[in-house]
């Protein structure tokens, strides 16, 4: 709902669709005027796409239910770190490499040999 929200409060605080808007969703009404003095003109020259969601682990203790968070692009907050997946060229994916690597060469080796 923030990006229709948003996208209202773009039109301006006189205008009155977008007034009716925020006074229904937003149950905190001191934000409507966060939303019209600050959200607004930040997002004025974009046409669309505010938010970004990112996808965070499941809750496994609990009931495994699927989590995630909605973060609106261009917050003055650090932004959330994305997950790397797993890549062969990782550092540490080329290390483990190596090292399976040696092992099996010093299996094959016969004994009393330097490998």
């Amino acid at each position: 709902m923030p990006c229709y929200l948003i996208d209202y409060a773009k039109r301006g605080d006189s205008d009155e669709q977008a007034m009716r808007m925020a006074d229904f969703w937003l149950t905190e009404k001191d934000l409507i005027h966060k939303l019209f003095k600050v959200l607004a003109p930040r997002y004025q020259p974009h046409p669309g796409k505010y938010t970004r969601m990112l996808q965070i682990p499941n809750r496994d203790s609990l009931d495994r239910a699927k989590m995630a968070v909605i973060e609106l692009k261009g917050n003055p907050f650090p932004p959330l770190i994305r997950p790397q997946p797993d890549s062969e060229r990782t550092l540490l994916n080329q290390l483990l490499k190596g090292y399976r690597e040696d092992v099996k060469r010093a299996a094959r080796a016969p004994e009393g040999t330097a490998v």
